[in-house]
């Protein structure tokens, strides 16, 4: 049996769940509403305070299947609930955040501006503290959104191994590389 997928999930005060026939389950808490479409073969369920997921078989297909939808599930009752928060800081030399609305700005040291129109669903805020790197903080309840756009970001200049110059994850610890020889006899 799958560890993730027989784990019951708890539902907090305050939270409603629904599943409607054709296997769209529904979320709701204090902090929105989420959405979120199970493949037919997985049964959803509401047994006292607890999501149970349920599969068919012990076919590799349901095993895999039954985790996934156990794990997505969770993360939106989580969504609902206290929300997801990722941030990112822009190591490098004149590399600038700001945000207006959900309009990020960002100055990543090429000749041109990136413009990057956020979803609605997610909260952005900047900050650029003197003698620290510029911030980007993002705030949602959909935790597959946050990461996509994190990871978005985090392309438009990745960070090398050199320097460490780029857009990196708070936290993140970077590989480096020691680069040329100071001098060779």
């Amino acid at each position: 049996m799958s560890r993730i997928g027989k784990a019951p999930i708890a539902i907090p005060a305050g939270v409603t769940l629904s599943v409607s026939d054709n296997n769209l389950v529904t979320v709701k808490g204090p902090k929105g509403e989420l959405t979120q479409q199970v493949d037919s073969d997985i049964t959803v369920s509401q047994e006292d305070t607890n999501i149970i997921v349920k599969r068919p078989s012990e076919q590799k297909r349901h095993k895999a299947l039954h985790g996934l939808y156990r794990s997505l599930i969770n993360n939106m009752v989580k969504g609902v609930t206290e929300g997801y928060k990722t941030t990112q800081e822009l190591v490098g030399v004149g590399y600038r955040a700001t945000n207006t609305g959900n309009t990020l700005d960002l100055v990543l040291g090429y000749s041109h501006h990136y413009v990057f129109e956020l979803p609605k669903e997610i909260k952005v805020t900047t900050t650029a503290d003197k003698g620290k790197n510029p911030t980007i903080i993002l705030e949602s309840i959909d935790k597959q959104l946050l990461g996509q756009v994190a990871a978005k970001i985090r392309s438009l200049r990745t960070p090398e191994p050199y320097k460490g110059k780029g857009i990196k994850f708070a936290g993140e610890v970077l590989r480096r590389k020691a680069g040329k020889s100071a001098s060779k006899k």
